[in-house]
């Protein structure tokens, strides 16, 4: 399966993606962004939060400006990869992009500019899953679908800062104690709870679940567990799971 079927992805109308979670969204941003351009799409990488500036070699060019004017943009030819940032920082070594506000986004979105958004509305600070603060995720009103990436290295570990960020808030949701280990049930609640990977979510929006890092059998079991306890809930909004290793390029069936 290639990335572009396994997230159902339009290639009729505009799509606004967003990638919420932890657990490889930038990654998984730009093999969407390079799946898209090698079929002619004028595709826009962009944030809400903040992103790694990316190099030549991920994109067509940087935009930087916060002047949410869509004059900036020009003539954007088919096939290209166009990524957008309000300001760049420097932190540490790494320069990052900051976010671009979300409806400036959404009117992109409807005026049809780009054929496809891929926006990194979430920040995980590398860690492999999350829950949110009250302020995340940051998702534009018109988004068409939502990417929720779960790091399946996160499983077997305790539920501490080294594996999971804001720690106290994803015990809440998933209702474990700090120190505990991280187990396939927990990712379920964390997944079907309103306040869980999927909070925010405007509704009529089609969710999806990347089930991410599963670069080994004991990870891909992992996955398959998880997907297993989902098939057991009633009414769970998720329109497809997807286990993946999208480092290494893999998509398993």
């Amino acid at each position: 399966m290639n990335i572009v079927d396994a997230f159902e992805l339009s290639l009729d109308g505009p799509e606004l993606i967003c990638l919420v979670g932890g657990g490889g969204k930038t990654t998984t941003m730009f093999a969407l962004a390079q799946a898209l351009k090698f079929l002619g799409k004028r595709v826009l990488v962009t944030t809400t939060t903040n992103i790694i500036r990316p190099g030549r070699e991920e994109c067509d060019r940087v935009i930087v400006d916060n002047l949410s004017e869509k004059n900036f943009f020009g003539d954007i030819p088919s096939g290209t990869i166009t990524v957008l940032g309000a300001t760049a920082v420097k932190v540490g070594n790494e320069t990052k992009l900051t976010g671009v506000d979300k409806s400036f986004l959404a009117q992109l979105s409807q005026e049809g500019l780009f054929d496809c958004l891929l926006v990194e509305a979430d920040g995980s600070k590398r860690k492999p899953i999350k829950a949110p603060a009250h302020y995340e995720p940051i998702v534009p009103d018109n988004a068409t679908r939502v990417i929720g990436v779960v790091g399946l290295d996160a499983l077997g570990n305790p539920i501490t800062e080294e594996h999971v960020h804001r720690v106290e808030l994803f015990c809440q949701v998933v209702k474990r104690l700090p120190g505990e280990l991280l187990d396939a049930e927990a990712v379920v609640e964390l997944i079907v709870s309103p306040q869980g990977l999927f909070k925010g979510v405007p509704e009529g929006c089609k969710r999806y679940v990347l089930l991410n890092k599963a670069e080994d059998a004991r990870r891909r079991a992992y996955g398959e567990d998880i997907l297993s306890r989902l098939r057991q809930r009633k009414n769970v909004p998720v329109s497809r799971c997807v286990i993946a290793a999208m480092a290494q390029g893999r998509i398993y069936p």
